[in-house]
């Protein structure tokens, strides 16, 4: 089976096709990743490929996003809070890193997915928290 997805992350776009166990990326063929894990949420994807933390937005054809946000961002797997950039009442851009997680000796950048006000922090530096659980919301 055949797939292609076009991958659009902060500063670059990147075609990736898949096929009987072929990746090309940009038109150039690839040897696979040995280890790569994958955490979809909404239209953005943290793919961990060896070792490394890579955050991408899927682009879709003919499909605008909102210029304002209303929800909540959560974290993508069990993380400790590193830093809080944005108290309550911060308006963000569309990008902005919000805040900073620690997982598996790894940072992971939680970033508005458009442009808001945050009107709750739900979280404290220290916290563990959980996938799913709300730690900044947005209006």
């Amino acid at each position: 089976m055949r797939r292609t997805v076009t991958l659009r992350s902060l500063d670059a776009e990147h075609r990736v096709e898949t096929s009987d166990g072929r990746l090309v990326v940009d038109g150039v063929e690839t040897e696979p990743p040995r280890r790569a894990y994958a955490i979809a949420d909404g239209d953005q994807r943290w793919v961990f490929l060896d070792g490394e933390v890579h955050v991408f937005e899927v682009a879709r054809q003919g499909r605008k996003r909102a210029r304002s946000y209303q929800g909540t961002l959560t974290a993508p797997m069990p993380a400790t809070v590193l830093r809080i950039n944005t108290p309550a009442g911060t308006v963000v851009k569309r990008g902005d890193t919000l805040l900073v997680l620690e997982a598996m000796k790894m940072e992971l950048p939680i970033r508005a997915d458009a442009d808001g006000t945050v009107t709750v922090v739900n979280c404290r530096i220290g916290d563990l928290v959980q996938p799913g659980v709300s730690l900044i919301e947005l209006s």
